[in-house]
Order: structure tokens, then sequence, then C-alpha cells
């Protein structure tokens, strides 16, 4: 146990054992009375220093853990002030507490921050509702449990003094308060979990233990058996120190948010508040029909109802127009939802489109490599059997037309496979040069022109080729895309060593100078815009690389592709035996 435990368990313990003492031995007389509102004091103090280090953020990041432990610092604070008020009379005036007690006002609004936390839900994640919202519900009923204590006890201790009703009113009053704490406790001591649960749990003990306490001090004061000091406090002074021992084992508990909000409970908060709004029109019609009720006590009653249905209408009000702000943005929100769903639908659409065109281009390809294969054989034979220069020449370009028509069918077939991934060491000039075969096609509507410089000496790349070939024919399809109202497009394809990486730089002509970011599959960056690129940001960061692009004026002006540099030990071969996906293609040229 971390010393400042025991510390403050052996402050606790000795405090209750000293009560227990006092009230056992000590007579009753100035000297019980003195000796025991000093040990209630302590004992206070001590508890309400064990719960400020909970209100720290170090302690308790969560900002509703952090509200929670204010809320409860604050009543530990009110409770306080109430026993300074007890001790001005007893211990520094030496005289009996005045009946009515002003100060009962006090030890009635010291639960209400406790219902407040409780409200609060700190052991749930916070939900998309308005904070404000929340605040509202928890002011109206927190103002109308003012209210129920100003209309029932209030009247007989300042309009007409009768001490008899005001103490059987406030007992009243305050009774129904720790009830309905005490039930607010067991619910949520029952609907949560770890830490919390036995947070609520040992709450609701010490809780039961103060209102049991509480009652039989009032008991014992109707038969005229209290006095201070006596054994009637020995009950209340243990709930004080269970409710500090509670908050120093809190540091040790887990205090995590478990579960997200349900919105049941912020409902039922709410359905509590228009219930408090719509119990004002019968305290009004009660305090009118009453007739044994003084008419100063009556017209007192009617009044402050008035100014309590103003207060908590104009609270009422506030929350309707910020469940109308919330109303639109939420309505603004499913309007974007819905809006990009229908995007995902289509891009959805467009790729179970390619995926049937794939299967179409394998299927074409395998037909048309059947008679490339038979032209090259026989172009290959004429090239053999001695023909005259001049027709020599004819069947060689007919041989190298074939081998070129040969290698762009290879390159569809590679594309169309679907294979999973082998991370090799590849060429990525190779790939890159393949690629841009594939795709000059789409040049010539916009009569794009394609400038080519590739990296001499580059390095092996771990990749698998098939994919790299797709994430390249992506990158460059997504700009060449964009310069439809361009003058005279241009696409500029570059690759690099960079330390460690193998950079691929796609860009076009309208490439502004703005610093590249990143694109994220992930929380953070920037997003894409598309279900084909953000399938190109995992693959390459399944390749231990990443995607950089350039945006300007919403279009994709340049995108920078990373790879890794192979290595032996990574590829599982040397670095000579470079996978060539296209097999001739990098002979052919660009």
């Amino acid at each position: 146990m971390p010393a400042r435990v025991k510390l403050w368990s052996g402050l606790l313990a000795g405090l209750v054992l000293a009560q227990i003492a006092v009230s056992l031995r000590v007579a009753q007389g100035t000297t019980l009375t003195v000796t025991s509102d000093l040990i209630q004091s302590a004992l206070l103090v001590v508890a309400t220093a064990a719960f400020l280090p909970n209100t720290l953020r170090s302690n308790s990041p969560a900002p509703r853990t952090r509200v929670f432990w204010i809320l409860m610092t604050g009543s530990m604070l009110l409770w306080l002030a109430y026993q300074g008020m007890w001790n001005y009379f007893e211990v520094i005036k030496r005289q009996d507490v005045p009946e009515p007690f002003s100060g009962d006002v006090v030890l009635f609004l010291h639960l209400v921050p406790v219902m407040a936390a409780l409200a609060v839900l700190p052991h749930r994640r916070d939900d998309e509702r308005d904070t404000r919202i929340r605040v509202l519900d928890l002011s109206l009923l927190i103002t109308w449990w003012v209210f129920l204590y100003v209309y029932v006890a209030i009247p007989w201790q300042t309009v007409r003094i009768d001490g008899a009703i005001y103490g059987a009113n406030f007992n009243l009053v305050y009774l129904s308060e720790k009830l309905v704490l005490l039930a607010s406790l067991a619910i949520l001591a029952y609907s949560a979990r770890g830490g919390w649960r036995n947070l609520y749990g040992q709450l609701l003990g010490a809780s039961a233990l103060y209102a049991s306490s509480s009652y039989v001090a009032n008991w014992a004061i109707v038969h005229q058996r209290y006095f201070s000091g006596s054994i009637y406090d020995i009950p209340l002074t243990i709930s004080i120190a269970w409710i500090a021992a509670i908050a120093v084992f809190a540091a040790r508990w887990d205090l995590s948010e478990s579960k997200p909000s349900q919105p049941i409970f912020g409902v039922w908060i709410s359905r509590l508040g228009m219930l408090a709004i719509f119990s004002l029109p019968g305290f009004a019609l009660r305090a009118l029909l009453h007739a044994e009720t003084p008419p100063p006590v009556r017209n007192f009653r009617i009044i402050l109802t008035l100014l309590a249905t103003v207060v908590m209408g104009a609270m009422v009000f506030g929350r309707q127009s910020l469940l109308g702000k919330e109303l639109s943005r939420l309505i603004e929100k499913s309007h974007e939802s819905f809006d990009d769903l229908k995007n995902l639908q289509s891009q959805l659409i467009q790729s179970e489109r390619l995926a049937s065109l794939g299967q179409l281009v394998g299927g074409a390809a395998h037909e048309i490599n059947n008679p490339l294969t038979a032209m090259l054989g026989y172009s290959d034979i004429l090239g053999s059997s001695g023909l005259p220069p001049q027709e020599q020449r004819l069947a060689d370009r007919i041989a190298e037309q074939v081998r070129r028509t040969k290698t762009l069918v290879a390159s569809l077939l590679t594309f169309a496979r679907e294979t999973p991934a082998r991370m090799t060491a590849v060429d990525a000039n190779s790939v890159l040069q393949t690629a841009m075969r594939l795709i000059t096609p789409e040049f010539e509507p916009q009569a794009t022109t394609l400038r080519l410089a590739l990296g001499s000496s580059l390095p092996p790349v771990l990749a698998d080729s098939n994919q790299l070939l797709h994430v390249c024919l992506h990158l460059a399809g997504q700009i060449v895309s964009h310069l439809d109202s361009v003058a005279h497009p241009e696409l500029y394809v570059q690759t690099r060593r960079a330390d460690n990486f193998v950079v691929i730089e796609f860009r076009s002509n309208t490439t502004s100078g703005e610093p590249y970011q990143f694109l994220r599959t992930s929380e953070g960056g920037q997003k894409p815009s598309s279900l084909s690129l953000n399938a190109c940001c995992r693959i390459v960061e399944e390749h231990g690389g990443r995607i950089l692009s350039q945006v300007s004026r919403g279009r994709y002006t340049a995108f920078q592709l990373e790879l890794p540099v192979a290595t032996k030990s990574s590829s599982g071969s040397s670095p000579s035996n470079v996978v060539n996906p296209t097999g001739a293609a990098a002979r052919s040229g660009s």
C-alpha cells in the first residue's frame, strides 16, 4: 500500500476512533459538544482534502471524470461550510443552534452537487450530443430541487416562523432528497462495470449509512434523546470517513470510460426535467386550494412558483434552441453521409465493372496470344529461309511488331490476373515502362504529352509487381483525368533514389509549389477522395511505403510514390535476380 494511502487511512481511522471514545466515555456537556464538533470538523477537512487530488487533470484525464470529482469536492465543501456554521454556535458562542436554523439550506444543497455528479455519467464515454443540452437538463433538475426546498421549508422560517412545521417539512424534503440519491446510486452501481461499479457501490453504502444515521438522529431529537457528541453521532462519523476513503482509494481503481453513453440515460434525464416543469402548476394549485395554509405563506408560494416557472421556462427555451441547432447539424450531416454513400455505391459499381472488364481482357488476351504465337513462328521461319534483303527486313519488322504485341498482351494478362501478393525484388523502371505503355492510349483524345525520366542504376524495390503496376496505372490515370481543361496537357514521370527509398513521381504541368501531404487510410493527414485511390494507399502501406499528393483547386496535380529498397534479407533473393513482370517490356523502350 502506498505511503500516501497509509497516511490518509491512519488519519481517518484515528478521527473515527476518537469520536467513538469521546461519545462513549465523556459525559454530556460542553466538553463533549466542543470535542465532538471539532472531531467532525477535522474529519470533513480531511475528507475534502482527500477529494481535491482527484480533480487534477493528471489523475482524471477524461473530462467527465474530472467534472464528477469537481462536483463531489463541491459537495464536501458545502458540508464543511455547514459544519462550520454549527461550530460557530456550539464551539465559539457556546449556545445551542437556533431553531429554525437558516444554515439548513446549505445542508440540503450539499447533496445537489452529488446528484449532478451522478447525472454526468462519468463511467460512459461521450456521445455526439451537445454538452450544453446536458448542462441545461441538469440545471433544470437542480433548479427544481432548490425550488422544492424553498417552497416547502423557507416559508416557515421567514414568512411565518414555526419551528415545528419547519422541522417536519425540512426532514420530509431532506429525506426525499436522500432517497432519490440512493436510488440513483443503486441504478448506476447495477449498470456500471469495473472500477466504477466499485465506486458507486461504495458511495451507495456510505450514503445509506449516512441517511439511516440521520433518520435515527432525527428520531432521537423528537424523543429528546439526542445531544451533540452522543452515540447517535458515531454512524455519522463513520459515514464521513467512508466517503473520504472512497476518494483516497479511487486512484487504485480502473475508472476508465468503459462504454459509450446510452441514449436512454440522457432521455430519462430530459424527461425528468420536463416532468419538473409540468409539476409547477400543481404546486401553485396546492398553494391556492390548501385552506389551512396562512395567506402570507400562500402568497409567497404562488409568487415563488411563478418565478420558478419563468426561470425554468427560459431554460427550456434555450434548450429547444440548442436542440434546433443540433437537429440542423444532424440533418446536414445525414445529407453528407447520404452523398458519400451514393459516391461509394457508384465507385463500387465502377469497381465491379472494372473487375468484369479485367476478366474479359484476360480471356481475350489468351485468345489473341495463340495466333500471335503462330505469327511469330511463321515470321521466324521466313527470316531463316534465305529471303532477299528487302524481304528479310520486312520479315524482321513483322517479327518485331509481333513480339511487341505479345509483350502488351503479357502485360494485360499480368494486370488482369488475381493472385496473392508475392513480395520480391522488382525493377521499378520496368514496371513503370509497362504501365506507361498500357496507359498511352488514354493520352490520344486529349493530346497529352508523356515525359519519362527514369533514374539510372536504381536498386530494386521490395514489392508485388502486379500490385505495383496497378498502383502506377491508377496514379497516372488520376492526373491525366484532371487535365481535360488544360490547353497543352503534359504528364511528367520521374524515378530517383532518396536514401533507402525509390521515389516514383507523377506530376502534371499544372503542378504548383504547394507542399506534398500524406494520403492516409487511417486518421490523420489527407484522406483519399475515391475508393480505388484508397485501395492504392493500402497496397503501398502494406509494401512499407507511402503516397504523398499535391492538390490544387480540388484536383490532384502530383503524386509521389515512395517504396523501400529491397535487401537480400527482405527479398529472399539477391538483387541481381530482379523480377521483370513483363519480360521484354523493359527492352522495347518507351
